[in-house]
C-alpha cells in the first residue's frame, strides 16, 4: 500500500510510521556518540547502560524488579524478539493459539518453527478476547498464546482483568506467553497499559516484547527489546545470537542516554497520539464510515459497508487511485480471507 501511495501522490495512511521526526536531542545524542567512536560491535544482549535504563522504566511503570544483566535483550526491532521468542520456546508438534486479526509477522515464525497456529476470532465488536473460546482450544499440544495489547490493527487493549482472566485461564498448563506491547503508551481516555509484567503471575511465564521506533518515532532504527525470566532469557539469546548478533551500538547509547535525559517523553505519548485520533474521528464523523474510537494505537478501523459492497483490497485501492488516501485492508490480518466490512 506504501508503493502505491507513492506512485498515486496519496497521504499514506497505511503503514505503521510517523510523518515526522525523531525529538531534537535524541538526533543530537546519535550525533555525539556517533562521532564518540561507538561504532564498534556491542555486547549481544546490548549495551548494559541500556539495558539498565530498561528495567528501570519496567519498575517505574509496571512495579516489576528485572535484572538488566540477564532479563532484558535489546533486538533488532519487535520482529526480531517475537520472532526469536517463538523459536526458542516452539517446536515440531507444538501447536500456537492467536488472536485473528493478527499482525502478520506472527504465523509465519511459528510455521518455520514447525509448529501450528491455531487462530481464534476476537470477538466483536470491541475485538476482545473470549476466554471460554480460549480455554476450549488449548490442547496438550498447546505450547504458546500470544496477545497484543494495545493491539495492531484494532486498537483494542487488554485490562488488567482481562490479564486476570488468561492467568486464570493458562494456570495448570505448561504455557508460554508471548506478549507484544510495541504500543505500550498509546492508550487513550484514562486507560493505563496492562503489561503482562505488571501481573505477577504471568511475568513468570511470559516474554514481553517492546519498541523503541515506536516510541520515539525512529522506526528506521529497528530497535527493540525483550524481557523475560531467566531462563526464557537464556534461550531466547541462543537464537537472537545468530539472527542478528547485536544491533547498531551508537544507537543504543543515544537511547540510553535520552531515556535518562527525557522519561517524560514516554509518559506524554499518550495525549500526544489522543489528539491525533480525536482530530482523525472528529474529520471522519460526518462521513458514512461507521466507527468507534480507537482505545490505543494509532490505528482506527471504519466500517465502509455503508459506503461500497467491495472487498476490502478493491476498496482501499480504490480509494488511493482514486481519492488520493491509502488506508489498510484488514483481510491480510487473518488466516482466511475476510471482507473487512464483515469486522466492523
Amino acid at each position: 500500500m506504501s508503493k502505491m501511495a507513492a506512485e498515486n501522490g496519496a497521504i499514506n495512511l497505511s503503514q505503521g510510521f510517523p510523518d515526522f521526526d525523531c525529538p531534537d536531542r535524541l538526533r543530537e545524542l546519535v550525533v555525539k556518540h556517533l562521532n564518540g567512536r561507538k561504532n564498534q560491535y556491542p555486547p549481544m544482549a546490548g549495551i548494559l547502560p541500556l539495558r539498565e535504563q530498561i528495567a528501570a522504566k519496567v519498575l517505574a511503570l509496571y512495579g516489576a524488579q528485572v535484572c538488566p544483566e540477564n532479563e532484558v535483550t535489546v533486538t533488532s526491532g519487535a520482529t526480531e524478539a517475537l520472532f526469536d521468542a517463538i523459536q526458542a520456546t516452539v517446536g515440531v508438534g507444538d501447536e500456537v493459539i492467536l488472536f485473528d486479526p493478527a499482525y502478520d509477522c506472527y504465523d509465519p515464525a511459528i510455521r518455520l518453527a514447525g509448529a501450528t497456529p491455531v487462530r481464534l476470532p476476537l470477538s466483536l465488536p470491541d475485538y476482545s478476547i473470549d476466554f471460554e473460546a480460549l480455554a476450549r482450544a488449548i490442547t496438550p499440544r498447546t505450547r504458546m498464546v500470544m496477545i497484543n495489547s494495545p493491539h495492531n490493527p484494532c486498537g483494542s487493549v487488554l485490562s488488567a482483568e482481562d490479564l486476570d482472566k488468561l492467568a486464570e485461564t493458562i494456570r495448570g498448563h505448561a504455557i508460554v506467553v508471548l506478549s507484544d506491547e510495541v504500543y505500550e503508551h498509546m492508550v487513550f481516555d484514562g486507560q493505563v497499559h496492562a503489561s503482562v509484567l505488571s501481573h505477577e503471575e504471568l511475568r513468570d511465564k511470559s516474554f514481553a516484547v517492546f519498541s523503541f521506533g515506536k516510541t520515539y518515532h525512529a522506526t528506521g532504527w529497528k530497535l527493540a527489546y525483550c524481557v523475560a525470566p531467566p531462563g526464557f532469557t537464556a534461550e531466547f539469546r541462543k537464537v537472537h545470537q545468530f539472527v542478528t548478533f547485536t544491533s547498531v551500538s551508537f544507537l543504543q547509547y543515544a537511547l540510553a542516554d535520552y531515556m535518562h535525559e527525557c522519561p517524560q517523553h514516554a509518559t506524554e505519548l499518550a495525549s500526544f497520539y489522543q489528539a491525533k485520533r480525536d482530530r482523525f474521528c472528529e474529520l471522519l464523523a460526518p462521513s458514512r464510515f461507521r466507527f468507534t474510537p480507537s482505545a490505543g494505537t494509532y490505528f482506527q478501523l471504519a466500517d465502509y459497508s455503508a459506503v461500497s459492497d467491495e472487498d476490502d483490497m478493491t476498496f482501499v485501492t480504490r480509494l488511493t487511485r482514486e481519492h488520493g488516501v491509502a488506508a489498510i485492508p484488514l483481510s491480510p490480518f487473518y488466516g482466511v480471507s475476510t471482507h473487512l466490512s464483515d469486522n466492523p
